[in-house]
């Protein structure tokens, strides 16, 4: 069956993350996205276990769904053009902080389980490391290799997959504190890596740039703070929907469809800069510079674009699988009617949209272009087509900063504005 997952979340746990993230929300938010199976994130936080056995339960072998008198409960807070069950694997990620090669290293890490025993046996050994209580995704003074070597002693059948592996401060191949390559991270237990997570600021042609990645499946998950947030990156499979074969599917890319990715550029560390002295630059700039800010002469954040640059071999991506770039259908919406994607007139819009249409990420990429223009004006189908021909206008994140993405130019902003009186006086009247 095909079918869409996100497996790299957070929960309420997590610092800097919504309070509304608990497993109700969730299943509510991916019915309305379209994702079948999202992540649990986060559990290696006692709390966060604790909510997902009251609340969940196995169904098919190593995912879980909400109970179903909480299903019910939920129910009405979906559009039945989107009603779905959501399905559940356990995951959680983990911050690596530790010396090696004469460095300080700081990699993030998903870590995937097939049961909650499982989970309860990695977490005890990881009690005995550091303090696990103190955030959903807890800081570990522990090598990368280890780790993963932990993992693999608890299940054999868990899943570690480097995360966001281009992110400067914090990732694999990160330009403060990674490494050139895999094998310099994870050493003798290298093989037991299958995948790898591009990261919203990076996607599979720049990736594929990189012969040493050729032996490795990309995948691309959200790192969701807040329900909303979800299936802005995603993976899109072809497979039975349960753990073996969901994880299968990562390991040697049969029954892995392609991802769902941003446009690299909206990524906040696409981009070279100083996002307190407002520079941008683009990796050429940062060279004729010497890595230093132009303004504060203090050394430049050096963004994906970039290190991909550094170590790619290859001139061309040699691509192995689909992928489309998207942008979240709110930030669409908030183009179009000049508020931001969080305000009452957007949220209005957008309930009204997959009421009548379906789930968001279907919108966005597979409902016929006239059937848009009915539901949701002329501008609006328009805006959507010039997202899947990637007619995008593109002002790339840099430094912490997400970069902008906009469908129409400036000069066009009169037309759309009249159009949409008319849309706007459709939606509240129905």
């Amino acid at each position: 069956m095909k079918f869409i997952a996100d497996l790299h979340i957070h929960s309420h746990y997590s610092r800097a993350t919504s309070k509304t993230l608990d497993p109700e929300r969730l299943s509510i938010s991916a019915q309305k996205k379209g994702i079948a199976l999202i992540g649990t994130g986060d559990f290696t936080h006692p709390g966060w276990i604790s909510d997902l056995n009251d609340k969940l339960m196995e169904t098919e072998e190593g995912l879980y769904q909400l109970r179903p008198q909480i299903q019910k409960e939920i129910s009405s807070e979906v559009p039945p053009s989107c009603r779905n069950k959501t399905r559940f694997l356990l995951s959680g990620e983990i911050s690596c902080i530790y010396k090696k090669g004469g460095r300080t290293r700081k990699l993030h890490h998903l870590i995937l389980m097939p049961h909650m025993s499982s989970v309860i046996r990695f977490n005890e050994r990881l009690d005995r490391i550091g303090n696990i209580s103190s955030d959903g995704r807890p800081i570990l003074g522990i090598d990368s290799r280890d780790l993963l070597e932990i993992a693999l002693e608890t299940d054999e059948r868990a899943f570690f997959i480097p995360a966001h592996i281009w992110t400067p401060w914090f990732s694999l191949f990160g330009s403060k504190s990674g490494f050139d390559a895999v094998e310099e991270c994870f050493e003798d237990l290298t093989s037991h890596i299958h995948a790898l997570e591009t990261g919203l600021s990076s996607d599979p042609p720049m990736n594929r740039c990189l012969s040493a990645l050729d032996r490795y499946v990309l995948v691309s998950n959200s790192d969701a703070h807040s329900p909303g947030k979800l299936g802005r990156e995603a993976n899109m499979f072809d497979t039975d929907l349960d753990y073996d074969h969901v994880i299968r599917a990562m390991t040697d890319g049969r029954g892995l469809g392609g991802t769902i990715e941003f446009f690299p550029e909206e990524g906040k560390y696409h981009l070279d800069g100083h996002r307190k002295c407002k520079v941008r630059l683009e990796p050429e700039e940062t060279i004729e510079l010497e890595g230093l800010c132009p303004v504060c002469r203090r050394p430049l954040t050096v963004g994906v674009l970039n290190r991909v640059y550094q170590l790619a071999d290859r001139d061309a991506p040699l691509l192995s699988k689909d992928f489309v770039s998207l942008i979240p259908l709110p930030e669409v919406l908030s183009e179009l009617l000049g508020c931001g994607p969080a305000t009452k007139k957007v949220t209005g819009f957008y309930e009204r949209l997959i009421s009548q249409v379906g789930p968001e990420l279907e919108i966005l990429m597979n409902v016929p272009l006239p059937r848009l223009r009915q539901a949701g004006g002329p501008v609006f189908a328009e805006a959507v087509g010039r997202m899947r021909r990637k007619q995008v206008i593109r002002e790339g994140g840099y430094d912490g900063q997400f970069g902008v993405m906009r469908l129409f130019e400036d000069s066009e902003r009169g037309v759309f504005e009249a159009v949409n009186k008319k849309l706007t006086f459709t939606f509240e009247t129905g």
